[in-house]
C-alpha cells in the first residue's frame, strides 16, 4: 500500500511539473510574440517612408487577430462604442427612419419613418431626398455618411432640407433628435381562430416586459393558442430571453447553463418567477436568421416539451459574449462561453479552429449526439435548432427580387411614392389591395422604365452550353439548345404577368407601411404567410399538437451517440 501510495504521488508530481511547463511554455510565446508585434510596429514607425496612423494601423492588427477566433469577438475603440450600446439596447439618438440610396438620382432617401419619431412627427415622408443637414450638403454622399450626422446628442434641434420627388418642391423641417428605441414588437394581434400571434425582432434590455404584457393583453382578448415569431431574430440578452421563457414555464427550472475556461464564466440561468401560463398552445416560427438567444428561446420550449417548433432549420449559435472594458475609453465584446440548453445540448453549428492560420468547420449532421426532451423524444446539438415540422417559405420569382432591391431604375420607389401621394387613406393593414387597373398602371410604367433583371435561367443554360461544347456534345444537341433557348427568352412584361401575384404582394406590403408603419407592413404580410397558416393549423387541432410533442416510436440507437436527459 506505501509502495502503491508513493507511485500515485510521483505520478501526480510529474503530470504537475509538466503542466506547469507547459504553462511557463506558454506565457513565454505570449510574451515573445507580443515582443516582436511591439519592436515591428516601432520599426515600422521609425522608418516607414510615409507617415503611420496608429489607430488605423494597430487597430487592424488587432482586428486581424480577433478574426481568427471567431466572428463574435470584436474590439470597440472609444468612437464605436455607440454602436455596441445601440446592438446591446436597441436604442440610438436620433430622427427615427430608415434611409437608403436611390441609385437614380444618386443621393439618400427617407425609405421608411417610424411610427411616432421625430421623422413621422415632423412629416418627413417616404422618397424625400436628403439636400443638407444645417448648413452640410447630403447631395452625393452615402448611406452611414448621411446617417452619421442625423445622429447626435438627444434634444439638439437641426434644419434638415429635403426635396420631395412627387412636387420637386424643397422644404426645410426643423428636427429635434431623441433617443430612439426599435420596437421589439412590431407588431401583435388576435388572429382568426383566438390565436394570438406576437412577432420578437430582438431580445434588447427590457423586451421581456413589453412580451408579458403583449401576451396578458392577447390571453384578456381570448387567445387559446398562440404563435410566438421569431423567424429573423437575431438574438441578444440571454437574461431577457430567460424571463420570457419563464412566462410559460414553472418557477426554478434551470433553462440555460453556460460553460467556459475560467469559472466565472460558468453560470446557470433559473426561471425566477411564477409563470403567466403553463398550458397554452405554443408553436414558435423560426428560420435559418433566428439565432442566439432566439435559439435558446425555441430550443428551450421544444426541450421542455411546452411548444412546437415550426419553420426551417436555425442558424446554430452557441456561443456566448460578454462586454470588457478597456484602456482609454474601449471595449472588447468577447466569447466566454457556450450554451447549453434544458436537454443539455449546444446547439452551436461550426467549429472555429485557430491552428495554422484558423479556419471554420461545420458540423456534419453525422456528427451531432442524440439528446432527449422532457417527454423522450429526441433532439440533437449542433446545426442549430431543428424544428418539430418543417415548412419552408415560398420562395420569390427572380424578378421579384430584383423590383424589391435598389435598382438604378427605382421603378418600384417611384410607383409607390406617386401613389402614397395620390391616396391620402387606404384601407386598414391586412384588408389593402392593389386593384387591377393600379397594378396595370405599374406593370407599364416597368416596361417603359426599360428595367432588366437577370434571367437565372438563361445564365445557366449558357453554363451549360459551354460545358456541352467543352465535352463535345454541343453539336449533337444544337436543336435542343436552340428551342430551350427561345423558349427561355427574357420578357419583362410576360413576366410581370405571370408573377403578378407575387409582385403584387410586395407594392401592397410597401404602400401600407406608409400609412402603418413597419406594423402594419407586418400584419399585411401575414395575409399570405405560408408558415403562420400551418402553424394556427396545429393550435387549431389539440390531437395534432399534442401527438407532436410525445415521443416517436424508436427506430434503433444512434449509432457512435449517446442520450441526455432533460432535468
Amino acid at each position: 500500500m506505501r509502495r502503491r501510495i508513493v507511485i500515485l504521488l510521483a505520478a501526480f508530481m510529474a503530470a504537475a511539473g509538466l503542466q506547469a511547463q507547459k504553462s511557463r511554455g506558454h506565457n513565454f510565446e505570449v510574451g515573445k510574440n507580443l515582443d516582436i508585434f511591439n519592436t515591428i510596429y516601432k520599426n515600422l514607425d521609425l522608418m516607414y517612408v510615409d507617415t503611420l496612423n496608429p489607430s488605423e494601423v494597430i487597430g487592424n492588427g488587432i482586428k486581424a487577430m480577433l478574426r481568427s477566433l471567431d466572428p463574435y469577438t470584436e474590439y470597440y475603440p472609444e468612437d464605436k462604442n455607440k454602436e455596441l450600446e445601440m446592438m446591446l439596447t436597441g436604442k440610438y439618438a436620433g430622427i427615427g427612419a430608415v434611409i437608403r440610396q436611390n441609385l437614380k438620382i444618386q443621393s439618400v432617401v427617407i425609405d421608411e419613418p417610424y411610427e411616432g419619431m421625430p421623422a413621422a412627427e415632423v412629416g418627413l415622408r417616404k422618397g424625400d431626398e436628403i439636400l443638407s443637414i444645417d448648413d452640410s450638403s447630403m447631395v452625393g454622399k452615402t448611406v452611414s455618411y448621411v446617417s452619421e450626422r442625423l445622429r447626435g446628442e438627444p434634444g439638439t434641434t437641426f434644419a434638415l432640407k429635403v426635396r420631395r420627388p412627387t412636387t420637386g418642391k424643397e422644404l426645410t423641417f426643423r428636427v429635434t433628435r431623441r433617443n430612439i428605441k426599435l420596437p421589439e414588437i412590431p407588431y401583435y394581434g388576435m388572429r382568426p381562430g383566438g390565436v394570438g400571434y406576437i412577432c420578437l425582432n430582438s431580445f434588447t434590455e427590457g423586451c421581456a416586459k413589453d412580451m408579458r404584457r403583449a401576451f396578458v393583453d392577447l390571453k384578456g382578448k381570448g387567445a387559446k393558442g398562440l404563435v410566438l415569431d421569431l423567424r429573423g431574430n437575431g438574438g441578444g440578452s440571454l437574461a431577457e430571453a430567460v424571463e420570457i421563457i419563464n412566462m410559460w414555464v414553472p418557477k426554478g427550472r434551470v433553462l440555460v447553463e453556460t460553460r467556459g475556461k475560467l469559472r466565472q464564466a460558468n453560470r446557470e440561468y433559473k426561471t425566477r418567477l411564477e409563470p403567466v401560463d403553463t398550458v397554452m398552445p405554443i408553436v414558435v416560427l423560426v428560420n435559418g436568421e433566428t439565432a442566439s438567444a432566439s435559439e435558446i428561446t425555441a430550443g428551450s420550449l421544444q426541450d421542455l416539451d411546452r411548444g412546437v417548433v415550426l419553420g426551417t432549420r436555425t442558424y446554430g449559435k452557441g456561443l456566448v459574449q460578454v462586454p470588457m472594458d478597456l484602456p482609454y475609453n474601449g471595449t472588447l465584446k468577447l466569447t466566454t462561453s457556450k450554451y447549453y440548453i434544458p436537454s443539455g445540448r449546444c446547439i452551436q453549428a461550426v467549429n472555429y479552429k485557430h491552428s495554422g492560420g484558423g479556419y471554420t468547420e461545420h458540423i456534419a449532421d453525422s456528427l451531432t449526439h442524440v439528446f432527449h426532451t422532457l417527454s423522450g423524444r429526441e433532439v440533437r446539438d449542433g446545426g442549430g435548432i431543428m424544428p418539430d415540422v418543417e415548412v419552408k417559405p415560398d420562395t420569390l420569382p427572380n424578378i421579384v427580387f430584383y423590383l424589391d432591391r435598389a435598382d438604378s431604375s427605382e421603378v418600384m420607389l417611384d410607383y409607390v411614392v406617386d401613389y402614397i401621394a395620390a391616396h391620402p387613406s387606404i384601407a386598414p393593414a391586412g384588408e389593402f389591395r392593389l386593384s387591377d387597373a393600379d397594378f396595370a398602371d405599374f406593370k407599364r410604367r416597368v416596361v417603359e422604365s426599360g428595367f432588366t433583371y437577370d434571367p437565372m435561367s438563361s445564365k445557366k443554360l449558357d453554363e451549360l452550353e459551354k460545358l456541352a461544347r467543352f465535352e463535345g456534345y454541343y453539336d449533337d444537341a444544337r436543336a435542343e439548345f436552340d428551342s430551350l433557348r427561345a423558349k427561355l427568352n427574357h420578357n419583362v412584361e410576360r413576366d410581370l404577368e405571370r408573377h403578378k401575384d407575387d409582385i403584387r404582394q410586395l407594392i401592397e406590403q410597401d404602400i401600407v407601411a406608409a400609412y402603418y408603419y413597419q406594423g402594419g407592413a407586418m400584419q399585411q404580410a401575414l395575409a399570405h404567410d405560408k408558415q403562420l397558416v400551418e402553424a394556427e393549423r396545429i393550435l387549431a387541432d389539440s390531437r395534432k399538437y399534442r401527438s407532436l410533442l410525445e415521443p416517436k416510436p424508436a427506430a434503433g440507437p444512434a449509432e457512435g451517440a449517446e442520450g441526455a436527459q432533460a432535468r
